[in-house]
């Protein structure tokens, strides 16, 4: 927000703004001549174009869209996106593996026992996002001795049977793994080797003691980087190798970062994020110092709080998640325009899957299903 407050005449490039939502995708830019210019696109029409992000950027430049885009002609381009946040309400992730300290594999699944609903006779534990765990034998105590050094050959055949399986990201926690990491690292080193393509280590992912927390952020990096990378490449493909450092995305915490080093763990809430910073500077243009943010996609809707200062979290849970990792304050529910409604013989049912952009709602008249539009 603040560079549109710059002297249009000291901007000599396009300089570009993009909400990558679940359904759509909002594109704002300023021409070096200092023109305001917006588009909103489906976030998917593959019978029109290939990504919507790029589509924007395409039609703002008068770009046709089998044409390349000239890198040459842009400062930057920072983007938020709900691609990983939608992924995970709608458990649309990679498979992935945990692997733990031998007898903890059930750890994140008792989690802290927490009963948010204490008369509830049926208790819905929140569905893990790996699918199997491997038990590594070794163990460091609190102070650093090791008291099980690791067995190497062992995890080595564990990793090749899920990787036979067709499993490619792995998580590896291990106890006290924050604070001494050579095991993390030496696990971290035979997943490679088996021939893993994404591996996350909670002493890398999530650097804090409680083994619960950091063993859930660490397995949702796992869960979600692969999706992102995957997204972010096809991005860098298209603006050319040396767009690494024009292209930025809005962390969950509000900040930007270079897509080089945007991972999972910090895409959670970064469509939300530029929401709250966009409101908040906006509501203060006009006066305003205490707004509350309401927030209705396609896919989910957030809702946040400004009161002059932005909130922030450190430990939070999304949609069933234990995170641990600095957030902005915004509450996030799997229920927007395009939630699917289900009848189960008795009562609809919102979510959390969406019918996206495509085919869209049943209103698009694509053959979507009923949802909430």
């Amino acid at each position: 927000m603040d560079d549109l407050n710059q002297n249009p005449a000291k901007i000599n490039k396009w300089q570009f703004w993009i909400d990558r939502g679940g359904t759509f995708t909002d594109i704002a830019a300023i021409s070096p001549e200092g023109q305001m210019s917006t588009r909103k696109l489906l976030s998917e029409n593959p019978e029109q174009y290939s990504d919507a992000a790029l589509e924007g950027i395409r039609r703002i430049l008068s770009i046709p869209s089998s044409d390349p885009i000239p890198n040459h002609l842009l400062d930057n381009v920072k983007m938020g996106t709900t691609i990983a946040t939608n992924a995970l309400l709608e458990r649309k992730g990679e498979r992935v593996a945990l692997v733990t300290t031998k007898g903890f594999a059930d750890a994140l699944r008792i989690g802290y026992q927490n009963r948010p609903n204490i008369f509830a006779l049926n208790i819905q534990l929140p569905e893990m996002l790996y699918e199997t765990v491997i038990e590594a034998s070794e163990r460091v105590s609190v102070s650093g001795e090791v008291q099980v050094e690791l067995d190497e050959v062992a995890l080595e055949a564990e990793l090749k049977r899920v990787y036979n399986d067709g499993i490619r990201a792995v998580a590896i926690v291990f106890m006290h793994g924050y604070r001494f990491h050579e095991h993390e690292r030496l696990a971290a080193n035979v997943a490679k080797k088996v021939g893993f393509t994404q591996i996350s280590s909670s002493h890398q992912t999530s650097p804090l003691i409680k083994l619960v927390s950091r063993g859930d952020t660490t397995v949702m990096d796992a869960y979600l980087s692969p999706i992102l990378r995957r997204y972010i490449d096809g991005i860098v493909n298209a603006l050319g190798p040396q767009s690494n450092g024009q292209l930025m995305f809005m962390r969950s915490s509000g900040g930007l970062a270079n897509a080089r080093l945007f991972q999972g763990k910090d895409s959670i809430l970064s469509g939300p994020a530029g929401g709250v910073v966009g409101m908040a500077k906006t509501a203060g243009q006009a006066g305003f110092n205490k707004v509350i943010g309401f927030d209705m996609g396609g896919t989910s809707t957030d809702v946040s709080h400004f009161d002059g200062e932005f909130e922030r979290v450190f430990d939070t849970t999304v949609a069933g998640v234990r995170i641990r990792t600095p957030m902005m304050h915004i509450h996030t529910v799997a229920a927007g325009g395009g939630s699917i409604l289900h009848f189960d013989g008795n009562r609809f049912r919102v979510g959390p899957d969406s019918a996206g952009a495509s085919p869209g709602p049943a209103c698009y008249r694509r053959g979507g299903p009923l949802t909430v539009t």
